[in-house]
């Protein structure tokens, strides 16, 4: 009994504190979300005495929506400004959407008046209609106007409204290709090139590589990166990769010696005491101790090292000015090491890890060019890091 009480008392706290809500937003002016969260409280058993409230609350709502909404119509009408179109449009789609938000609970009852809850209905049909194809016709003489600019920024206006147009109308016309003309005519193309301002020749692989563009993903919805100048193609801005110092280390093998001890144990022996006599147990055997022995080992090491470091930079350049927009730094470091190890002695007397140098063998060092070219994959992580965080338009 006490359990169902308990219930009936979370039950009646749940359903005050969701209407105490809704009264809050009607009173504050949020009449979608009041009639929201009465629609919510009404789902389960509309026509419980408990959920009295809510109809009164939702029927309010309603009422008071319904009119703001006829309000901003009248409004709208009489300015007839056509950039308010798209409110007018929306204004009549929340009207309809609310209607059928809330008829799927109809009838709602009013016990206490003993009448059904009011909720006018109007059809809204004929009017979403006109006002979608006002705003549909807007949108194209807008957009068209927008596109006989020769300004890049209104291209890209024109084709997000082209893509909202055809949301609406989706075979308006010759709006597609408006679209390809506009996403063409408002992309900012980027030629990207390198220069080389040192005394050492480049690799002709690390130069592909840095500049293929296709597998860092750098391309956006209004920037497209090319390596190549297409035909067709007039280019707005310049992307330089200006390598400015190439420093490579001589080849070196560094050498050392070392020793290493260890206690290993080494079988049992008998146990005695200070005055080197056996100690014996209570049966009078002796008693036996683990017998540990030292052993060594001289290791021969050996280190393989060169080192390789680029330094450059990445000029942004506006071709229409031919003006350097900005500069970044780039560089990285290619080291090439190898240690191998000779030993004489007990291997046991080192680390378990060390081990592996004892398999090693020197290898062959790589050649200059090579050592250039290895440092070709931190260079281009780092210059995509770069466009990433700085776009050519702010």
């Amino acid at each position: 009994m006490r359990k169902i009480t308990a219930l009936v008392f979370l039950l009646t706290f749940v359903c005050s504190c969701g209407v105490k809500q809704t009264r809050n937003m009607l009173s504050e002016g949020d009449y979608d979300g009041a009639i929201d969260r009465a629609i919510e409280g009404l789902r389960n058993n509309k026509n419980a005495k408990g959920k009295q409230d809510y109809v009164y609350l939702l029927e309010e709502a309603f009422a008071k929506a319904k009119d703001r909404d006829l309000r901003t119509i009248e409004l709208l009408v009489k300015d007839a400004n056509p950039s308010k179109l798209e409110k007018l449009y929306n204004t009549y789609l929340q009207l309809n959407n609310r209607q059928e938000h809330i008829r799927p609970l109809l009838p709602l009852r009013l016990i206490k008046e003993n009448r059904n809850a009011i909720f006018p209905f109007d059809d809204y049909s004929d009017q979403i209609v006109s006002s979608k194809n006002a705003l549909a016709k807007f949108l194209y003489d807008n957009s068209k106007a927008l596109m006989a600019t020769n300004n890049k920024l209104n291209y890209r206006r024109a084709y997000d409204d082209f893509a909202y147009l055809l949301t609406l109308s989706p075979n308006f016309k010759d709006v597609p290709k408006l679209m390809d003309e506009a996403q063409f005519k408002g992309t900012d193309f980027v030629n990207v090139y390198s220069k080389n301002e040192t005394n050492m020749v480049i690799p002709v692989r690390l130069e592909s590589d840095l500049l293929d563009f296709s597998t860092l993903g750098l391309d956006d919805k209004w920037t497209v990166y090319h390596s190549n100048r297409q035909k067709g193609v007039t280019y707005d801005y310049g992307l330089i990769v200006n390598f400015r110092d190439i420093k490579i280390s001589p080849e070196q093998i560094k050498e050392r010696q070392f020793i290493k001890e260890k206690q290993i144990k080494d079988g049992v022996k008998n146990l005695v005491d200070a005055n080197g006599r056996v100690v014996r147990d209570s049966l009078g055997k002796p008693v036996k101790v683990d017998n540990f022995r030292t052993i060594r080992i001289d290791i021969y090491e050996f280190t393989q090292f060169k080192a390789c470091q680029v330094t450059a930079k990445v000029d942004y350049i506006d071709f229409k000015t031919n003006q350097l927009i900005d500069s970044f730094p780039l560089s990285s470091e290619y080291v090439f090491q190898n240690i191998y190890a000779n030993y004489q002695g007990d291997r046991r007397a080192c680390d378990d890890n060390y081990f592996k140098y004892f398999d090693r063998k020197p290898i062959p060092f790589p050649g200059n060019e090579q050592m250039v070219y290895d440092t070709g994959e931190d260079l281009k992580a780092k210059l995509k890091n770069i466009i990433t965080r700085n776009k050519f338009r702010r």
